[in-house]
């Protein structure tokens, strides 16, 4: 059976965001402190567009969730899910 899923389109630093916080996500208890910098606010942007995560506030630190999409774009990166 082929996977016809659309496949989310990031840029490299998008993915590159997307992929450092999915394999920071198992030292959070699968949600991780979101810590971008100026720079990188617009890939985080691209990455919750692309319905990838979500992100919320909690005694002003921002943290991250993964969207079902989020799990498996990360599991199709080699990401450990075991945090799941």
């Amino acid at each position: 059976m082929t996977n016809t899923a659309a496949q989310p389109t990031l840029t490299a630093a998008s993915l590159e965001l997307f992929l450092a916080l999915a394999n920071d996500a198992g030292n959070w208890g699968g949600t991780p402190l979101v810590e971008v910098t100026p720079a990188e606010r617009g890939n985080l942007t691209q990455i919750k567009r692309a319905g990838l995560l979500t992100t919320g506030e909690d005694d002003g630190c921002v943290f991250a969730w993964f969207t079902p999409a989020g799990v498996a774009f990360a599991g199709q990166h080699d990401v450990d899910l075991s945090w799941i």
